[in-house]
C-alpha cells in the first residue's frame, strides 16, 4: 500500500491508515533516511493508539513504553546499536513477543533478529513537507 501524505496534517489520517493494513500484526519496522519522519509518524501512530503523554525518540535509552488502554507500546530506535547482541542484551525479545505493539526505528541494525511477521513502513521524503509511505505486511 502506498501513501502519499502532502503536509504534517495529514498524518493522523495516514497513522490509522497504516494500522488498519497492518491488521494482528503488532511489529512495525520503519526505514527511511535521517530526518525522514519516522519518529513523527510513530508520534501519530502511538496517539491513533490512545497514547496520551508526549512521544519521544529513544534515541539514548534504546526503548521507550507508553501505557495505552489494552496493554503498551514499545518504541525502539537502534541507531546507536553498534552490533545485534546489544539489542539480545537488553532482552529485546520480551519486548518483541509480548503481544504489544512495537515500534522499530533502524531496523537494519538487527535483521537477524526481527520476527517473522511485521509490518513494514518505508518512508521516502518528497520535499520538506511531503512524505511518500510504502506499507507492507511481512
Amino acid at each position: 500500500m502506498q501513501i502519499n501524505v502532502l503536509s504534517l496534517s495529514g498524518l493522523p489520517d495516514a497513522a490509522q491508515q497504516i494500522i488498519t493494513h497492518a491488521g494482528a500484526n503488532r511489529i512495525f519496522v520503519f526505514y527511511g533516511d535521517m530526518g525522514a519522519g519516522k519518529t513523527t509518524l510513530i508520534k501519530e501512530l502511538a496517539a491513533a493508539l490512545g497514547v496520551t503523554e508526549a512521544v519521544t525518540s529513544p534515541t539514548f535509552s534504546i526503548v521507550n513504553e507508553y501505557v495505552i488502554a489494552d496493554g503498551k507500546v514499545y518504541h525502539f530506535d537502534f541507531y546507536r546499536l553498534k552490533t545485534q547482541s546489544e539489542a539480545l542484551d537488553m532482552g529485546y525479545e520480551e519486548y518483541f513477543y509480548s503481544g504489544n505493539y512495537c515500534f522499530i526505528e533502524w531496523p537494519e541494525k538487527i535483521p537477524d533478529l526481527l520476527p517473522a511477521h511485521y509490518t513494514r513502513v518505508a518512508i521516502t521524503a518528497l520535499s520538506d513537507n511531503q512524505r511518500q509511505l510504502e506499507v507492507e505486511n511481512i
